[in-house]
């Protein structure tokens, strides 16, 4: 028998022949270094200071392609701020409260959050081009970000008087000030990401080179509760080819509120997080990268906090088939570099580095998530309550955060819809408003919520597809008491030749059914159920989230639909599954049928034969009978694999990760490992193991691609 060479893509590893290169990606301000090794095609080199060409040309020269990511709202722009761009200083551009205080990143007085004027988006595009001159080869514009509480600089005064063309309002004169306020930010960020993006186009065109713009930026969900306003949706219209959706712990544990329990749910809100940025790229067609922080920004958990919730929110990530691209992590340098230590479980008090078991999982899973790509079109739920269930949302939540009258502060009007479907089992879905017309995005929908409390509608065009929807068949409930005070604000419904006093109205007359009308109505081929309740009462009643979703069924039975509920989502993708036992369910799960399984959440990728779903527990498992392999092939490392080549007994790869930690690396072989080698040296026989169905060696792992040799009975 000749050598084979194995023809499985290897996932990650840049050098790897045919990898798609921004298929995963990471980001840094660190120069490489061999604790710094990332499985990943393409390193992002943050900020556009003078020390950028060095750390572009440090990652190139090890294999990378390279991006450039820079803060949008705020940075180290003093060269801006103090008047060394134009020769006028803007710190009158620096965003400010009612107090007359600078919105500031991190309480640094020198990087304040930036109202932007017209003259900023050039600033940024100058450095961008400098970035393009040092030859990045695409452009992410990170975290346009304007705060709720901020709308009294000087540069928004004039902003406001230029867009509006009437004197400023203090936004916490009226909801109507505050709405027309959060307009404006929205509109400002969109303009400067339209000037860089357009300067980039022309670079590019000039220079005969296709370079992509994106924007990393925290999901609609998160800016709303958090009180920020961003232009969202709109960034399909102002030149973005795509997003990261940056969801992670620090986000997704933001407490909320269910049945009347306000806690962190973080698995719940990154499922809903990612959702809706999900929702936003499939209207339209743009590209998505999904973040998974392995810590987050606040310094004072503990390493086992850390992991508990990057592997709620990963799992949260995965049961997105749609999307199998993947930032692994901002900041490398914060989890393997010198920075990285944390307090202990054991003694919080102490400050350690990455324990080793969490150092291997990390590689672990950064490996598999290079294989996400193949299994796309192969997902399929093993478990989960109905699909085709969304709520509605539009980036007008943003709008009603702030003085004088903020909607609840915890998002209810939006978590009080969502999560009693989501921790019944139901994969509902945040379903963009603005996008609602585009590509048949509504035939995806069997089901909608809708409620206007803490939101409006951006437009009429809105109504109009809705209603065209509901009259094809669709099922619309629609919870709202009509009492947000936000419903008087000077928009569309009530200006001319429209007089509505509230945007539901004009809705219910367009379905042709009475505004004070409640319970089940048919409107065409569709039915619409009208509760006259608030969202976020609901969310704090003992029996909110049941009173929901017997409206849901409700209105699913008046067209013979039943509504089925779970108490775990489990999802195939290819040879992988995701588990997910769901926290507010009243009883465990049953066991999933019998077979043999990789752990991918244990540094020992461990074998389990069944796996059990209690309350809060997650599993990411590799199907070892899906993968079809006719000789010995690795399925499984911690560490990038390349050059797999086997012949008769013997298999041959090279090894590559993050300097100092374990490479863990799983076989499919029914044959037992005899020995092995790496770089020529002998492996204790106690470093690796053959159970019949699968091998496993374990080795110290380095940066510089190490030869393995494995050799079979």
């Amino acid at each position: 028998m000749g050598a084979v060479v194995i023809a499985m893509t290897v996932p990650g590893l840049r050098h790897a022949q045919g990898q798609d290169a921004d298929a995963l990606n990471f980001q840094t301000h660190a120069l490489w270094s061999p604790r710094l090794n990332i499985e990943a095609g393409t390193a992002i080199v943050y900020g556009i200071d003078a020390s950028l060409p060095q750390r572009v040309e440090s990652w190139r020269s090890h294999g990378y392609h390279i991006a450039l990511m820079t803060g949008v709202s705020w940075g180290e722009y003093s060269d801006y701020l103090d008047g060394r761009f134009d020769g006028k200083k803007h710190w009158d551009e620096a965003q400010m409260d009612r107090d007359g205080k600078m919105v500031l990143d991190g309480n640094n007085p020198l990087i304040p959050y930036i109202a932007p004027s017209a003259s900023y988006g050039k600033f940024l595009a100058a450095g961008v081009l400098r970035a393009l001159d040092a030859g990045v080869e695409s452009v992410f514009l990170e975290e346009p970000e304007f705060w709720a509480k901020s709308g009294w600089s000087e540069s928004f005064k004039r902003e406001w008087q230029a867009f509006y063309g009437t004197p400023w309002q203090p936004p916490d004169s009226s909801p109507d000030a505050q709405y027309r306020a959060s307009k404006l930010k929205y509109f400002l960020y969109r303009r400067a990401l339209a000037d860089v993006f357009a300067a980039v186009k022309q670079y590019g065109e000039a220079h005969h080179k296709k370079i992509p713009c994106y924007v990393a930026t925290h999901s609609l969900v998160n800016y709303a509760q958090w009180r920020i306003v961003s232009p969202e949706s709109s960034l399909i219209d102002v030149g973005a080819d795509g997003y990261i959706a940056q969801v992670w712990t620090g986000t997704a544990r933001t407490s909320n509120a269910y049945d009347g329990k306000v806690q962190e749910r973080t698995f719940e809100a990154a499922f809903l997080e990612y959702g809706a940025m999900q929702n936003l790229v499939r209207a339209s067609g743009r590209k998505v990268w999904y973040l998974n922080d392995p810590i987050e920004d606040n310094p004072n958990h503990t390493w086992e906090d850390y992991r508990f919730n990057w592997e709620s929110t990963l799992a949260a990530s995965l049961f997105q088939p749609e999307v199998s691209s993947y930032e692994l992590v901002p900041w490398p340098e914060r989890i393997f570099g010198p920075r990285g230590t944390y307090p202990s479980e054991a003694d919080p008090a102490k400050r350690v580095p990455i324990p080793a078991p969490y150092e291997t999982e990390l590689q672990t899973v950064f490996h598999a998530l290079g294989e996400m790509k193949k299994s796309a079109a192969h997902a399929q739920w093993l478990a989960a309550g109905s699909q085709g269930i969304g709520v509605l949302v539009s980036d007008t939540l943003m709008f009603q955060r702030a003085a004088p009258t903020p909607s609840d502060e915890r998002l209810s009007s939006f978590f009080g819809l969502s999560l009693p479907l989501l921790a019944h089992g139901i994969p509902v879905e945040p379903v963009q408003v603005e996008s609602f017309h585009r590509a048949k995005l509504a035939d995806r929908y069997r089901c909608l919520l809708l409620t206007y409390e803490g939101q409006k509608p951006p437009s009429i065009a809105f109504h109009h597809a809705l209603v065209n929807w509901v009259k094809a068949g669709g099922i619309l409930v629609v919870v709202d008491d009509g009492k947000d005070p936000y419903q008087s604000v000077s928009d569309w419904w009530n200006t001319e030749p429209r007089h509505y006093v509230r945007p539901m109205d004009e809705l219910f007359e367009e379905l042709g059914i009475a505004n004070t009308q409640a319970g089940v109505m048919h409107v065409g081929k569709g039915i619409v159920l009208h509760e006259a309740t608030s969202p976020a009462a609901l969310a704090m009643q003992a029996d909110g989230s049941q009173h929901l979703l017997n409206s849901v069924k409700t209105a699913l039975a008046a067209k013979s639909i039943r509504l089925q509920v779970s108490d775990r989502f489990v999802l195939r993708r290819g040879p992988y599954i995701i588990a997910k036992g769901l926290s507010e369910a009243t009883a465990a799960s049953s066991s999933n049928a019998t077979g043999y399984y990789i752990d991918l959440f244990s540094a020992n990728m461990d074998v389990v034969h069944s796996y059990a779903l209690k309350g809060k527990e997650h599993h990411f498992l590799l199907d070892v009978a899906a993968i079809k392999a006719a000789t010995p092939t690795v399925i499984a490392s911690a560490g990038g694999i390349a050059k797999e080549h086997y012949e008769p007994k013997l298999l041959t790869f090279s090894a590559s990760g993050i300097e100092g930690s374990t490479a863990m690396v799983r076989i499919k072989s029914a044959s037992a490992i005899t020995r092995v080698r790496v770089n020529g040296a002998a492996l204790d026989s106690a470093a690796f193991g053959s159970d019949g169905t699968t091998a496993w060696l374990r080795f110290p792992q380095h940066a510089s691609p190490q030869t393995v040799k494995v050799y079979f009975k």
